[in-house]
């Protein structure tokens, strides 16, 4: 063999645990890219928001859409293959939004008639908070058309915050049936007064609170 011929050290040899350098690049590549992405898919949920505020309607056309977030029809279809593809995302972003604040206020109480308290003036407080009432007013004034559009995925929105709800109610001594019961009255409480437009008072919600804690006290 002449001399010097593949006397390059292996790489992989010396360095057995260092990932190729033409695989740090493209995963610097697309971290850049999906964050590019995730950036313009914000300013998409972000900008219908602002429309449906505007509107009062969950239908909010794409090209206003477009122009609100300041982007291009391209863009659009790049991240939502539909308009209720973005609808569903603006749903999810909510549930998920709404799920972890009132996850956030029940981690502040032990007890759990107190944690039912804290549940119920969580979600009442998306309909005494001004912005939140804004942004959620269009659901509750669309709920139905939403339910029978996406039966699956409210169904299952639903659920992610019942489940929120359940251990508090048990361990006051209620069932499932009692969680059930309070899920619904109270958002029912939440929707009704959003589509009337007006802020329930606090004593409102304490009487809410009183009459949930006494019907689940009563199920023992």
């Amino acid at each position: 063999m002449p001399a010097g011929w593949n006397s390059v050290p292996d790489v992989q040899n010396v360095v057995p645990d260092a990932s190729p350098v033409e695989h740090e690049l493209a995963d610097r590549a697309l971290a850049e890219r999906r964050d590019a992405y995730a950036t313009e898919a914000r300013r998409f949920i972000d900008a219908a928001l602002v429309v449906m505020r505007r509107t009062g309607s969950i239908d909010p056309q794409v090209r206003d859409v477009v122009r609100e977030a300041g982007l291009s029809n391209q863009a659009f279809y790049k991240h939502f293959p539909s308009k209720d593809a973005l609808l569903l995302a603006i749903l999810a972003d909510g549930q998920q939004r709404l799920v972890s604040y009132v996850s956030h206020r029940l981690t502040r109480v032990d007890e759990p008639h107190q944690q039912v308290r804290r549940w119920i003036e969580a979600v009442m407080e998306q309909a005494r908070n001004s912005e939140a009432a804004d942004a959620t007013r269009p659901f509750a004034m669309n709920s139905s058309r939403l339910a029978d559009r996406f039966p699956h995925e409210t169904a299952a929105s639903r659920e992610q915050l019942v489940r929120t709800l359940r251990p508090a109610v048990l361990g006051a001594g209620g069932d499932e049936r009692d969680t059930d019961l309070v899920h619904d009255l109270v958002l029912s409480r939440m929707n009704n007064a959003l589509v009337q437009g007006r802020t329930p008072e606090r004593k409102e919600v304490g009487h809410l609170v009183a009459f949930c804690l006494a019907a689940i006290d009563r199920s023992e």
